[in-house]
C-alpha cells in the first residue's frame, strides 16, 4: 500500500470510530499506535524503535512520563504525547513535552488526541519547544498537501533536516489557512472592514458593519463554490473519454454537456473524485493514459483501455443515501462494497490492482 493510501485508510478508520473512542488509552490503541506503526513505519513492539511511557528525570519532576519516544540510532528523535480523542489540544496539554524537549535530543514533538496531530520543533529558540505547531495534521479532515512533509518523518524516509528547513514556512502557511477558514465562517470586524473599504466609499459605521458582514460571508462562500466548479470543469475536460465527439465544443460547453447530457446522464463531482482515486491506485500497474471512464444511468464505469470488457471498478453513486464501489474478480464477477466516504476506496486498493493485473496476463 502506498504512503498516501495508508494515511487515507487510517483517516477513514478515525472518522468511523472516533465517536466510540472516549478514553486516552482507547485513542492510543485505536489511532496513535496504528499511526506510529502503519503511517510512520516504526515497530511499536521493538523498544529500540518505540519506547512507550518514556521516562527521563527533568529538574524537580522525577519519573514523569511521555507516552512514546521514537528512537533512531539509540537517540530520541521524536516525542509523542497523547490525550483523549474528545479533548481539545491546548498549550497546557503540552507541559510534559515542553519539559522533556530541553533534556533529550529530539527536535520533533507531537501532541495528539488520535485525530489531530500537532507537530512542534524549536524554531524560536534552540532546544526549547515552540509555543505553536509548525504542522497540524487532522485525520478527520485530511489535507493531502501535508503528506510530503509527513513522509519525511517516516522510518523509511527520515529526513529531519529537511523537515526543520521547511518548518517555518509550514508553520505560517498552516496558520494563515486556518485563519482564512475561520474568517470565511465567522468574519471579524477587521476582515469585514477590509473588504468593505474596497467596494464602499462611506464610513465604516455600525450600520455598514451590519450590512457588510453577511455580504462578506456570502461572497466568501460563493468564491469557494466558484473554485470548486472550476476544478470540476477542468477535471471533466481532462478525464472524459476521447471517443466523445466534443471537439467542436468550447471547454466550458463541453464541461456542461458532460455534467448533464441530453440522455439524462449526470456526472457528479463525487464520481470524478472517486475516478481519480481508482486511477491513482491502478497507476501502480499501468500508465495513467490507459485508465478511462464511461458514465451511465446506473453506474460510473472505470475501464482499462476504454474497453467495456476490461472493467476495473464501478462507482454506484446514484442512490440518494448509499454509495457502493464495485470491484471484479478474475471471472469479472462484481462485488459491491458500501462506502461511507470516497476515501474508503483506498481500503480496496489491492483488489483494484489485482483486477488490472488480471488483464495484463
Amino acid at each position: 500500500m502506498e504512503f498516501s493510501e495508508k494515511v487515507s485508510a487510517l483517516s477513514v478508520k478515525v472518522q468511523n470510530q472516533r465517536e466510540m473512542t472516549q478514553t486516552e488509552e482507547a485513542a492510543k490503541n485505536a489511532f496513535v499506535m496504528p499511526f506510529i506503526a502503519t503511517v510512520l513505519g516504526y515497530d511499536v513492539f521493538d523498544p529500540s524503535e518505540v519506547v512507550p511511557e518514556f521516562t527521563a528525570d527533568v529538574g524537580v519532576k522525577k519519573g514523569e512520563k511521555v507516552d512514546y519516544a521514537i528512537m533512531r540510532d539509540n537517540e530520541v528523535k521524536m516525542l509523542i504525547e497523547c490525550k483523549k480523542t474528545s479533548g481539545q489540544l491546548t498549550v497546557e496539554n503540552a507541559s510534559q513535552l515542553y519539559r522533556y524537549f530541553s533534556v533529550v535530543n529530539a527536535r520533533i514533538a507531537v501532541l495528539t488526541n488520535g485525530v489531530e496531530y500537532q507537530f512542534y520543533t524549536d524554531l524560536e529558540s534552540p532546544n526549547r519547544m515552540d509555543s505553536k505547531p509548525f504542522m497540524v495534521l487532522d485525520l478527520g479532515d485530511l489535507d493531502e498537501s501535508l503528506l510530503p512533509e509527513l513522509r519525511k518523518l517516516t522510518k523509511a524516509s527520515f529526513d529531519l533536516e529537511s523537515v526543520i528547513d521547511a518548518a517555518e514556512k509550514l508553520k505560517y502557511i498552516g496558520a494563515i489557512k486556518r485563519t482564512l477558514a475561520e474568517q470565511f465562517q465567522e468574519p471579524e470586524d477587521e476582515w469585514v472592514k477590509f473588504f468593505a473599504g474596497r467596494v464602499y466609499d462611506g464610513a465604516f459605521t455600525k450600520r455598514a458593519r451590519e450590512q457588510f458582514t453577511p455580504l462578506v460571508q456570502e461572497a466568501a462562500t460563493a468564491f469557494l463554490e466558484d473554485q470548486v466548479n472550476g476544478r470540476l470543469k477542468k477535471a471533466l475536460e481532462t478525464t472524459r473519454p476521447q471517443t466523445e465527439d466534443l471537439e467542436a465544443v468550447s471547454g466550458e460547453e463541453a464541461a456542461e454537456e458532460s455534467l448533464k447530457r441530453d440522455d439524462g446522464i449526470e456526472t457528479t463531482l463525487e464520481e470524478l473524485e472517486g475516478y481519480q482515486v481508482v486511477k491513482a491506485i491502478a497507476c501502480s500497474e499501468v500508465k495513467p493514459q490507459r485508465i478511462a471512464h464511461r458514465d451511465s444511468k446506473s453506474y460510473f464505469a472505470i475501464l482499462l483501455d476504454d474497453n467495456n470488457r476490461k472493467p476495473i471498478a464501478r462507482l454506484r453513486f446514484n442512490a440518494k443515501t448509499r454509495k457502493y464501489l464495485g470491484t471484479f474478480d478474475a471471472d469479472k464477477n462484481e462485488t459491491r462494497h458500501l462506502l461511507d466516504s470516497i476515501d474508503e476506496i483506498y481500503l480496496h486498493a489491492e483488489e483494484i490492482r489485482e483486477t488490472v493485473r488480471n488483464y495484463l496476463d
